[in-house]
């Protein structure tokens, strides 16, 4: 019934122990003991090929001692239970089928070109930042950007210049109490041409908010009509 290790039975060949072939081995299916692993072991690497009837490689799966490659039309990782992809990559795209993809380096993840995505969502109990260090940041959607902060504050900061534009609607600011910091004052005084209010004159605690032809806000001592006229000097230092 057979010699050695090799014992030859009705399911097939059966080999016990530790087993070299110096040639190819051609097989239909390679089973190991049931309570014991299947084990490949090679000096350089262990290679799986599969042919077409016309013998052509159509695929490839190397384990090597410094890499494990694979090569084919479309790579699949697939979960034990239900099948349910959780990988697949071809040439034309990576699928992540997981329901969580959390990336636990330092520097995060970095993206050559755009990213798609209908919903970014930072970590419970962590703040979501989105910045781009040496070059733009763009978010674009054909019917709309929507940012929410349920429960905290929403800030927005540059090193340079920040542009509100729409091109077809308007801009609308809705809220208590709307702020703007750091705004000039300008004088109602025609006859001064200084742009901050008299020392000499009373405490103003009421102005008025002007805008120049290029788009700067200041502000004007408050009167009886509009004093923005007046002020307008303001605008030649802009």
């Amino acid at each position: 019934d057979g010699m050695g290790n090799l014992r030859v039975t009705k399911k097939g060949i059966r080999l016990e122990g530790i087993s070299e072939f110096l040639l190819p081995l051609y097989v239909k299916e390679i089973h190991s003991r049931k309570d014991s692993p299947l084990v490949l072991q090679s000096d350089r690497n262990v290679t799986v090929n599969a042919r077409n009837h016309m013998g052509q490689l159509t695929g490839q799966l190397t384990v090597g001692a410094d890499a494990v490659e694979a090569q084919c039309k479309r790579f699949e990782v697939r979960a034990s239970e239900g099948g349910k992809v959780l990988f697949s990559a071809d040439e034309d795209e990576i699928v992540i089928g997981a329901d969580r993809l959390k990336v636990t380096g330092t520097e995060g993840a970095v993206f050559g070109h755009s990213v798609e995505t209908p919903h970014i969502r930072a970590e419970p109990s962590q703040d979501l930042k989105l910045e781009s260090p040496t070059r733009s940041l763009v978010m674009e959607a054909p019917r709309g950007v929507h940012v929410n902060a349920a429960a905290g504050d929403l800030k927005a900061t540059c090193r340079k210049e920040l542009h509100l534009q729409s091109t077809e609607g308007e801009i609308f600011l809705n809220a208590d109490t709307i702020r703007l910091g750091n705004l000039p004052v300008g004088s109602f005084s025609s006859s001064s041409s200084s742009s901050l209010p008299s020392s000499s004159a009373p405490r103003q605690t009421i102005y008025e908010l002007c805008v120049c032809p290029n788009g700067k806000l200041y502000l004007s001592p408050a009167g009886a009509g509009s004093t923005c006229q007046s002020s307008s000097n303001i605008c030649l230092w802009s």
